[in-house]
């Protein structure tokens, strides 16, 4: 019998698959060959990978995290010093409008979110609560924490503009820490020409 012969044989198991017929045919040489070719090749990249260049997805992961945060430092909103100023207050205007006004409004009179330009505050009325308010955001009240997603100066400039525009709408001195009261000898000049 020859090698042709005997490759071409039914098994007989017919009875036992509903009369479908199976051959004894081997694989083809070339799939044969490419199946032998890849497990030889995983096992010598293996070998490399671990061994010899010594990578791993952990020291890949460690590299891109320490480049990034080498191109991009990360600052902390709270590690950098709150300074009220008006040039603080001019750059937060943009960022404000950028990001402030679809919930508190272009004239920080509230909206989805509360007015920002009266005297009465949810979560603290000082500038160290504001910004605190703006970096960790009021996840229950549905605004967004901002630490995460400005920078650290942002945040400040933001602060110092909402805290200058609260201070003008209610005639008090910018930047804080000014002449709290008001002038009383102007006050009674005034009231005495009435």
């Amino acid at each position: 019998m020859s090698k042709h012969d005997e490759r071409n044989q039914v098994l007989g198991h017919e009875d036992e698959a509903d009369g479908i017929q199976e051959y004894d045919n081997p694989l083809p040489d070339w799939w044969l060959g490419l199946l032998w070719g890849t497990a030889i090749f995983a096992a010598g990249y293996l070998v490399h990978y671990h061994f010899i260049a010594h990578r791993s997805p952990q020291k890949a992961l460690a590299a891109e995290l320490a480049a990034a945060s080498e191109r991009w430092p990360s600052e902390s909103p709270g590690t950098t010093q709150l300074m009220l100023t008006e040039d603080a207050a001019a750059a937060g205007e943009q960022v404000y409008r950028t990001n402030c006004v679809p919930c508190h409004g272009a004239e920080l009179m509230g909206g989805i979110g509360p007015n920002l330009v009266d005297d009465e505050w949810l979560h603290g009325g000082m500038p160290e609560e504001i910004h605190a308010t703006i970096v960790n955001g009021v996840p229950a009240k549905g605004m967004l924490a901002w630490g995460p997603i400005l920078t650290a100066d942002q945040i400040n400039h933001v602060t110092a503009y909402v805290v200058e525009q609260n201070a003008k709408a209610l005639g008090r001195p910018y930047p804080p820490g000014g002449d709290d009261e008001p002038d009383d000898e102007h006050e009674e000049q005034e009231g005495g020409s009435r």
